[in-house]
């Protein structure tokens, strides 16, 4: 589903430069949802910050703002809301340090700030039941950000299940068998993954196999685990590469074959395995998943997409995340595999929010301007975010989201920042929920290297080596010389091996990169591009 572009209203003055796919099976386009001007009694959006209905209400005004009688636009007040889809992808991340350990840098088109950021443990509060928590907390730049500060929006929902205590699940496997695939990273590197997968699944799951190259077969029907682990392996291990690649024919025999095999009561998933480099039959994600939407909206079944290969196919795999609610991994080799398939399986198998979007206020007598990190493509209209008919996320459990802002605040400003609402439905009732989190400007006061939190600071790195990597501009971005030497030195103060690979990771570009990006500070006020 098509999410309404954001439209930005701040007077904005100079621009500084540069959110398991459990992805729905669906179809529906923007047309199959109201626009904000059909609906009757909508509600209202979120508290908006403070300052004076003329200035709020300049929310329902152009985008460009009116002509001046010297044919000049006026620009409209400044805009004092972010609001956005939830968003866990963290595909972007693993296809960045794949690239660079081949010794490329990635492209700026597939680096996404929020899944860099989404790849790292954050240690929010976790809520007992479905839905979220909300943590608001944020820090000082340093010198190199001036009057800059971080605001870090942290959700988390429940701890994810033991692998006995989830629901049964019924998965299809859709394996892209195509020419492009016939190397060990890529359909070897499936072969092993869906083994582990197989041994890891419990008695009372099911699973079936589709292929797919110019056309789509069903190797194996739905079929109980119990008693049939080897014919499951004998059919992973027939898989030989050949031909083109048409993932419109794997996706759409997958979900006939899930719906086939549907279960009541079980997480009924199709797990899409691809470098998504389609180049037979439809390659428009919005024309594929138009093509299998009743799987969605009849028996609710959703993809699981992982990414392989060095070559990969990243808008295709981006673009189906965007319209169909989920997420998507990326995987490179075995280590990783376990880690998606067996530590994080009951995550990708399980939902507690549905249509999950955040609404984040800044106070305007406090905040001269700010800007989100990311979430481009997740982007919603600020009065959709309580409209539930407009699409929002899919989260599982063991899921953390963050959201990162790069904030200014006004010269002696003393008071609330910003408050942060996360609004969801039910999975199982569709009942809508909320729960709401503030800071203030003593909460932000303080230093973020060296400070307390050393998950900000791990949060603040990996947004600072996105940005620069699709070409820079945040206040305060050290150079990634600095990032590197900061990482490792997180590294050893957390003992967690993810931040080590950062900190390879950011040394890596930092040798293939060779320079150093500048930082802007930009002028207006409200929210910037």
């Amino acid at each position: 589903m098509e999410r309404r572009t954001r439209m930005y209203r701040g007077a904005l003055g100079l621009l500084l430069a540069g959110g398991v796919l459990l992805t729905g099976c669906s179809g529906e386009g923007t047309g199959s949802k109201s626009s904000t001007a059909d609906r009757r009694g909508a509600p209202a959006p979120a508290p908006a910050a403070t300052g004076g209905a003329a200035e709020n209400g300049a929310k329902n005004g152009s985008k460009d703002g009116a002509h001046r009688a010297d044919g000049l636009r006026e620009s409209a007040p400044p805009d004092y809301l972010s609001t956005f889809a939830l968003d866990v992808d963290t595909a972007s991340y693993g296809y960045a340090r794949r690239t660079l350990t081949d010794g490329r840098l990635p492209e700026p088109e597939t680096v996404r700030p929020e899944e860099f950021v989404n790849s790292f443990r954050q240690g929010y509060r976790r809520p007992k039941g479905n839905g979220f928590t909300v943590s608001v907390d944020g820090a000082r730049a340093g010198a190199e950000g001036g009057d800059w500060s971080l605001v870090r929006v942290g959700l988390a929902t429940r701890a994810a299940p033991s692998g006995a205590e989830r629901p049964p699940a019924a998965l299809t496997f859709v394996v892209d068998i195509s020419g492009s695939m016939a190397s060990p990273d890529r359909l070897g590197l499936v072969k092993t993954s869906l083994g582990i997968l197989t041994d890891e699944l419990r008695d009372d799951d099911s699973v079936s196999l589709v292929t797919f190259s110019d056309a789509a077969e069903t190797v194996l029907p739905m079929t109980r685990l119990r008693d049939h682990r080897g014919r499951i392996h004998d059919a992973v291990d027939s898989m030989e590469a050949t031909d083109s690649t048409n993932v419109e024919a794997g996706v759409r025999r997958g979900c006939e074959e899930a719906v086939d095999g549907h279960r009541k009561g079980a997480n009924n998933r199709v797990v899409l395995l691809s470098d998504a480099l389609a180049n037979t039959g439809e390659t428009d994600a919005d024309a594929i998943l138009e093509r299998i939407g009743s799987a969605r909206r009849e028996y609710g079944i959703t993809l699981f997409g992982v990414g392989v290969g060095s070559d990969y196919g990243d808008a295709l795999m981006e673009r189906l995340t965007d319209k169909g609610d989920g997420h998507t991994t990326y995987i490179a080799d075995e280590e990783q595999a376990r880690k998606v398939f067996v530590d994080q399986l009951p995550a990708h198998l399980e939902l507690t929010a549905r249509d999950a979007k955040a609404q984040v206020a800044f106070d305007r007598k406090t905040v001269e301007k700010f800007r989100l990190i990311g979430y481009e493509d997740r982007e919603v209209a600020d009065e959709d975010f309580r409209d539930d008919r407009v699409d929002g996320g899919e989260i599982g459990p063991g899921h953390t989201v963050t959201a990162l802002y790069a904030v200014r605040l006004r010269d002696g400003a003393s008071g609330q920042v910003a408050t942060a609402t996360v609004r969801w439905l039910d999975p199982k009732s569709r009942s809508a929920h909320e729960e709401t989190g503030s800071v203030g400007t003593g909460a932000i006061e303080g230093r973020l290297w060296g400070g307390d939190s050393t998950r900000l600071q791990v949060t603040a790195v990996a947004a600072y080596f996105a940005d620069t990597l699709r070409g820079g501009g945040l206040p305060g971005a050290p150079g990634l010389g600095e990032l590197a030497s900061r990482a490792e030195a997180l590294a050893a103060a957390t003992e967690d091996d993810s931040v080590a690979r950062l900190a390879t990771a950011i040394g890596r570009a930092d040798r293939l990169k060779g320079g150093h990006e500048d930082t802007g500070t930009g002028t207006g006020e409200g929210e910037m591009d």
